[in-house]
């Protein structure tokens, strides 16, 4: 990845892209959100097990095409790519970090 992301964001994808829930749950703070398809889950397990059900279920990549930063966050677009109608479309995965961890992502 060549868009210079922060540490957090970088791990993040590769942990999405390799589908280690393990390594993507330790990126996010121990009561790290994430809302996603309606949902809002807290926490590292909830992370975790709704990322190894979308990956069941989708079997998606996430390939980074651009990054935006302001104040309270960082915005990457992505370019998903799984099996899902539509595929592959760009999202925007909006961050907010906290130190060297995700504190909060919003995608869509």
């Amino acid at each position: 990845m060549d868009l210079n992301l922060p540490k957090p964001i970088e791990l993040y994808l590769t942990a999405e892209n390799a589908n280690n829930v393990d390594g993507l749950a330790s990126c996010f703070t121990r009561e790290g959100t994430v809302l996603d398809e309606g949902r809002t889950l807290k926490g590292r397990e909830a992370i975790k097990a709704r990322n190894l059900a979308t990956k069941a279920k989708y079997g998606h990549v996430v390939e980074p095409l651009e990054i935006d930063e302001d104040a309270e966050r960082v915005i990457v677009k992505g370019r998903v790519s799984g099996n899902f109608p539509g595929s592959p479309i760009v999202l925007p995965f909006s961050f907010q970090l906290a130190g060297d961890q995700i504190a909060h992502l919003e995608i869509g």
